[in-house]
Formats: structure tokens, sequence, C-alpha cells
């Protein structure tokens, strides 16, 4: 299965986008989807994941009560809701899929391409 991440760009901070990672073939039900980023000379970090089959999610704690993480089982798609937006937040925004309910960017099989949020003050 082929992720394709969408919706970043140029922020002001204080801003609330909202990124999209949709998948090329049906998810199955025993998946977990996750946001990742990767700030400039940083290693990627863990930001929220969420299970396919149910509501069931976690946050990094740099972003829990600012971003939401949710699904759409219909389209296949899984989304970012960003709010109050941080320079520190600016980074490559990568989805992807696996299997267990972690952190860990290793234990994810499938990525997508990645998409820039760039945050100014």
């Amino acid at each position: 299965v082929q992720l394709q991440a969408s919706g970043g760009g140029l922020e002001q901070a204080g801003d609330s986008p909202k990124l999209s990672c949709r998948a090329s073939a049906r998810i199955f039900s025993s998946a977990v989807m996750a946001w990742f980023r990767q700030g400039p000379g940083k290693a990627r970090e863990f930001v929220a994941r969420t299970r396919w089959s149910r509501t069931s999610t976690y946050y990094a704690g740099s972003v829990k009560d600012r971003f939401t993480i949710s699904r759409d089982t219909a389209k296949n798609t899984v989304y970012l809701e960003m709010n109050n937006l941080k320079p520190e937040d600016t980074g490559v925004y990568y989805c992807a899929r696996g299997v267990q309910w972690s952190e860990q960017p290793g234990e994810y099989q499938h990525w997508g391409q990645g998409t820039q949020v760039t945050v100014s003050s």
C-alpha cells in the first residue's frame, strides 16, 4: 500500500492546518496509523497514532491537547489537525502504517513521502 501525505506548507504561529494521508488500498482493521515528524537536524519523532478499527489514540507530550489524529475508514484516510502551531512544530511530517501500538519508527512498515510544515513566528 502507498501512503500519500498532503496539506503542509508555510504557516504562521497559531495557525491550525490539517494534514491528510490517503492510502492507495484498503487499510486492514488491525492496522495502526501514525504521524511522525522530522525537524531540521533532528531525528524522526513520534507525533500521534490511532488504531484503524476503533477510536483509540495516543499523542506525544509536545503535541497533546493541540493536535488531533482522526481517520475516515471509508476514504482510507488519516488526518492530523494541528492547532496553535509553534515554530518548534516545523518539520517534515510523515504518515505511517504498522501493526504494533508503538511510537518507534522501526515498528512501522509503510511510510508516506512526507509533507513539509514550516512555522514562522
